[in-house]
């Protein structure tokens, strides 16, 4: 059967290793994966572009393997109450790559660096969020927030969404639930994305399984023929993004994105709405 949502692969996968040391320069290769894996698009991460950093490089490589650009993370600090000159410029140069492949989001992602001064810092995420996203969405680019679990993260606990999550300018920032992040927050994935549905706009699908943290796609706790089936009826036709933070990933990216691959398609969607 045909299924409204289409799903990609994350970047950030292959990411894990020595902070993106290993496969530094490996954008076209990981196409190429991800193409092999099955999957219809790609979320990279902005400034881990490497051998593909402009529009004309990138969109030939995609082109070549029939792969779309989902999305492109922007993970920078946010941590004063204005951008930096640089965060501005990095936000302004991601803003200018996706006007060239229409539909793809700009995913922002704040990078965690403590829970320090917590209420200031999360009134003064969100509004930087809002702006880098009103300049996106004036240029046609759409605009999707993406909160992480790391104990330094701001965007971490049920306290943090309530917080930030209602606070997003829905006009021009939707919300990206990662199912992986929001259980390891503490949260029930279905329970929370049902709660702030309105504003779904890009999945991220990661396994967990507290030990301490993430599992292999499949080999963790979370619902996804419960949390899948729920994106059917609710008919979302976004993407959904595999982003596997398990420790296999650390040394083999390839194997885990051609794995992700078969389990979403020989394993999960078999399983729902049957």
């Amino acid at each position: 059967m045909s299924f409204p949502f289409r799903f990609g692969a994350e970047a950030y996968t292959w990411f894990m290793n020595n902070n993106g040391q290993t496969h530094a320069n490996r954008m076209g290769h990981m196409i190429d994966i991800t193409a092999q894996a099955g999957f219809a698009g790609i979320e990279p991460i902005h400034n881990w572009m490497g051998d593909l950093p402009d529009a004309e490089s990138l969109g030939q490589k995609l082109n070549e393997q029939g792969v779309e650009l989902a999305a492109i993370a922007l993970a920078l600090d946010w941590n004063g109450a204005e951008e930096t000159e640089q965060e501005r410029y990095e936000a302004d140069k991601c803003i200018a790559l996706l006007k060239q492949f229409p539909g793809a989001l700009l995913c922002t992602v704040q990078k965690p660096t403590g829970r320090h001064d917590i209420e200031v810092r999360r009134k003064n995420l969100v509004n930087i969020v809002n702006r880098v996203s009103r300049r996106a969405v004036d240029q046609g680019v759409p605009c999707t927030f993406h909160p992480n679990s790391p104990h330094s993260s701001i965007t971490r606990t049920e306290e943090d969404y309530r917080v930030i999550i209602e606070s997003l300018d829905a006009s021009v920032t939707g919300w990206t639930p990662d199912v992986g992040h929001l259980i390891n927050g503490g949260m029930d994935p279905l329970t929370k994305m049902k709660e702030y549905a309105s504003l779904i706009n890009l999945v991220h699908y990661k396994d967990w399984n507290g030990e301490p943290e993430f599992a292999l796609l499949g080999k963790g706790k979370v619902d996804f023929v419960g949390i899948t089936q729920w994106l059917i009826e609710q008919q979302y036709s976004g993407w959904i993004i595999c982003e596997d933070e398990g420790p296999e990933a650390m040394n083999d990216p390839d194997g885990v994105t051609l794995h992700d691959g078969r389990w979403v398609y020989e394993t999960l969607l078999p399983s729902v709405n049957k």
